[in-house]
């Protein structure tokens, strides 16, 4: 091994901005103190930080001419469970932008506010 994975970083118009909208999601606590870099910290000490990218493009999925360059995967139990998942999100200012159309599993697939896309993924577990 030659080192250990401190967190993930994500580029974006407005860390703070975006971690909220993240903390949201997973429930972690967001440190939004400068404004250039946002924390979000699970209880267990995960992380997942924002980084201030003026200048960021956000990836256009699926178009490969603008690629999605990273995804987050979410999980919840059931369908009925992503749909729920669907209306807060679209609520807290993700765009949908695809259904897998799954039945028993499959996914949703968002851009945050950023542009950046992530899923919720059910039936997987």
């Amino acid at each position: 091994m030659i080192a250990t994975l401190q967190c993930t970083v994500i580029d974006c118009p407005d860390p703070a901005a975006l971690a909220a909208f993240y903390g949201r999601i997973l429930g972690w606590r967001v440190d939004d103190g400068d404004p250039k870099w946002a924390t979000l910290t699970a209880e267990d000490g995960r992380q997942l930080a924002f980084q201030l990218a003026p200048d960021h493009q956000p990836p256009r999925w699926p178009d490969p001419a603008h690629p999605q360059q990273i995804h987050l995967d979410f999980d919840v139990d059931t369908r009925a469970d992503a749909e729920r998942a669907r209306q807060e999100l679209i609520r807290s200012g993700a765009t949908f932008l695809h259904d897998s159309e799954g039945e028993r599993s499959g996914f949703l697939v968002f851009g945050d506010p950023a542009g950046h896309p992530f899923c919720i993924c059910y039936g997987q577990s």
